[in-house]
């Protein structure tokens, strides 16, 4: 009977991905609507561009324990599987939360905190390649991206031959690049905003 702890890890994992801190912050902070403000995600990187660095550190580290939570329990209850399930499923409510109209955010912190809690060493290297890449070219969006693209082919070098492993990391990899799909345009055109510390009036 494990696919019914799969279903419920599955379960927990979303809902605990829809419980969207950068509406919940910017709510009590008395903030804008971040789904109608800036890129209009509910995500770390627009809550620190609309509202400063202060709030947008908030939500980011509350969008890390909260992948964290689902993944260690997953880890718990069903081993890597388990926490690779609640990865992606935590994910998913994070980009999709029920709880706020299925308008979220794009999955960056989330996405770190799965990958630490699945492929350990392998998302060590993408952390440092990644923060090297914004802090040298203020590109948040681009960091992000290449994390992503490293990270699935990292761990697919270090399970050639696990299919299972193979296709989760592609979903994981391809939900981060997809939810970039406006940041890649904007790159290639030469459009992207570059990451700022300042509040925007």
């Amino acid at each position: 009977m494990n696919w019914i702890h799969y279903i419920a890890i599955a379960v927990i994992a979303y809902l605990l991905g829809s419980v969207s801190f950068g509406m919940i912050v910017s709510k009590m902070a008395g903030g804008p609507n971040l789904r109608e403000v800036g890129s209009k995600n509910t995500g770390a990187t627009n809550a620190l561009r609309v509202m400063g660095v202060k709030y947008g550190l908030a939500v980011f580290v509350l969008d890390i324990l909260k992948a964290l939570a689902a993944c260690v329990l997953g880890r718990l209850w069903m081993g890597l599987n388990g926490a690779m399930l609640a990865g992606l499923f935590v994910v998913l409510g994070h980009n999709w939360p029920c709880f706020f109209h299925f308008q979220g955010g794009k999955g960056v912190a989330s996405t770190l905190a799965v990958m630490l809690l699945t492929f350990p060493i392998p998302a060590v290297i993408c952390y440092v390649v990644a923060i090297v890449l914004i802090a040298t070219t203020r590109f948040v969006s681009l960091g992000s991206i290449t994390l992503a693209v490293l990270f699935a082919a990292l761990v697919i070098a270090t399970n050639w031959g696990n299919w299972l492993v193979i296709a989760w990391v592609l979903l994981i990899a391809g939900l981060l690049i997809a939810r970039h799909h406006a940041n890649i345009a904007r790159l290639l055109q030469g459009k992207e905003n570059k990451l700022s510390f300042k509040k925007r009036a």
